[in-house]
């Protein structure tokens, strides 16, 4: 059974929630926070050091659970014979960003606040991070099929991590528009094709075999 003290940060954190979500971190108030959480500043100083300290408690585990979700998915692609690799690069890609719409639709007040109010904090570079990461994972690829005569082309670093972070900004528009989970599920397999045809057009490489079946060969 919850305590008095669980009970107190769970009010708390509500408030928290609440003033991050309109105001983001630079304005919010602790005042405001205390004030709405019903609770004195000395109580409030019994759990939190600073306002720092509470956004991180508040998002912190679940931006670091969106990039570990990424990395294993994208970890998992090289654990593959590399015989198959090529055909599921695309499988997994899609299954990776459907499991961080799901996530992130789960959590949604808290991934409104890492995409709209973490300016000021270390969590302001969710968008930046996973497109360098995604940029890696490409480039790895590519020279993996590279070796094996696939690949042809190269792209503009530029080109490059502009096409990447327009994927995910895709992805974080879902949850920042509000759009139904259903419309959603649907977008983001869309979006996933839509992108993965454009890299495989530009770097010559096949499409996955689950997008032959579904719209031919680009060739």
């Amino acid at each position: 059974m919850p305590g008095k003290g669980d009970e107190t940060r769970e009010r708390i954190h509500r408030a928290a929630l609440a003033e991050f979500l309109r105001k983001g971190y630079r304005d919010a108030s602790l005042r405001t926070i205390v004030k709405e959480a019903g609770v004195t500043t000395g109580s409030f100083y019994w759990y939190y050091r600073t306002k720092e300290e509470l956004f991180s408690a508040l998002v912190g585990p679940h931006y670091d659970h969106l990039l570990r979700m990424y990395q294993e998915k994208t970890d998992g692609l090289w654990e593959m014979p590399k015989e198959v690799r090529r055909d599921h690069m695309g499988d997994i890609g899609r299954e990776c960003m459907s499991q961080m719409l799901e996530y992130m639709s789960a959590h949604k007040t808290e991934f409104l606040i890492l995409l709209q109010g973490a300016d000021g904090t270390p969590y302001a570079n969710m968008l930046h991070e996973l497109t360098e990461r995604e940029i890696e994972a490409n480039r790895r690829f590519v020279r993996s099929v590279a070796s094996r005569g696939v690949a042809q082309e190269t792209m503009q670093p530029e080109l490059e991590h502009i096409v990447t972070s327009g994927m995910f900004q895709g992805l974080f528009e879902l949850i920042i528009h509000d759009v139904p989970i259903e419309t959603a599920r649907e977008c983001v397999k869309e979006l996933h094709d839509f992108y993965t045809a454009g890299f495989a057009y530009a770097l010559r490489i096949p499409l996955p075999s689950h997008m032959k079946e579904r719209y031919g060969n680009l060739r």
